[in-house]
């Protein structure tokens, strides 16, 4: 578990970035963070890990103070993902992965096994294993960021606007490939974006953030868009404009789903057994 109690961070010129934020992420949970520029979602990331240290308030992941844990160590312990990937551009992709491993002590054969296993978890051919990350697409390079955030087992993962720089097929295939993960792995997830869209669809709690990290409201997807806090959040997440509000509508292929601006935004089907969405029993 992570919990934020009552954090601020104001820089030397004066500027708040943070102010008094208390927010609990549950173990083995997804907690996405969603706001605009400025929001202070990112900020709020990097207190897990040391990146940035609150100015007051304190950081605690299962009961322990960060402040109290060595940084490089802290840092090593958290799986942590990027928008650009942030890999090693003169490092092969087996080596990229392996790199929390190898400096942890791991030997390289063991580090590098590892690694191969991780490309296989993520989705990657191992044949992309000897390659750069100049070689690689970009979908590519961000699931070789995922494995490297995944080669130590941690048990926090933090992910700052991962898919951004993606193009949207891609995102959705990304997108999807976290679902399948966390449900495989059960992580303990911290995610920033900016689209909502993205964080209802990721999260199992989504945090809405205005200005300086105050929050507006969080809650499950669902909790949100049934009961929104008042208007800056109707607003952004779109019920305002009837973007949410959708319709049931009889084709030649079937039923459609159409949103408020008329625009058909998926074929309806009858679910099958043991189809997407429904678990069988043990």
């Amino acid at each position: 578990m992570i919990e934020f109690r009552s954090v601020r961070k104001e820089y030397a010129d004066g500027v708040v970035a943070v102010a008094d934020v208390s927010l609990v992420v549950p173990s083995h949970k997804t907690v996405v963070l969603v706001g605009s520029s400025g929001s202070g979602k990112t900020t709020l990331l990097r207190m897990v890990n040391r990146m940035v240290d609150p100015t007051s308030g304190a950081v605690l992941i299962d009961g322990e103070d960060v402040q109290d844990r060595d940084p490089v160590r802290l840092r090593r312990s958290i799986g942590y993902v990027m928008q650009s990937a942030g890999l090693l551009p003169h490092v092969r992709v087996i080596d990229n992965i392996a790199t929390v491993p190898l400096l942890n002590g791991v030997p390289r054969a063991e580090a590098r096994e590892r690694a191969l296993e991780l490309m296989d978890t993520v989705g990657l051919d191992r044949a992309l294993a000897r390659r750069y990350p100049a070689q690689l697409s970009g979908g590519q390079q961000q699931r070789v960021g995922v494995a490297r955030a995944l080669a130590s087992d941690p048990n926090i993962l933090l992910m700052d606007e991962p898919f951004g720089a993606v193009d949207p097929i891609v995102r959705r295939e990304l997108q999807q490939e976290l679902l399948r993960l966390q449900a495989e792995l059960g992580k303990t997830t911290v995610f920033v974006t900016h689209d909502v869209d993205e964080a209802f669809l990721l999260g199992d709690e989504v945090v809405i953030l205005a200005e300086r990290g105050r929050i507006v409201q969080q809650g499950s997807p669902a909790e949100i868009l049934e009961n929104p806090a008042d208007d800056f959040v109707r607003e952004f997440v779109g019920l305002v404009d009837g973007r949410r509000e959708m319709t049931l509508r009889e084709s030649a292929q079937g039923t459609v789903v159409v949103d408020g601006s008329g625009r058909v935004q998926g074929l309806l089907r009858a679910a099958s057994r043991g189809g997407p969405g429904e678990r069988s029993g043990s």
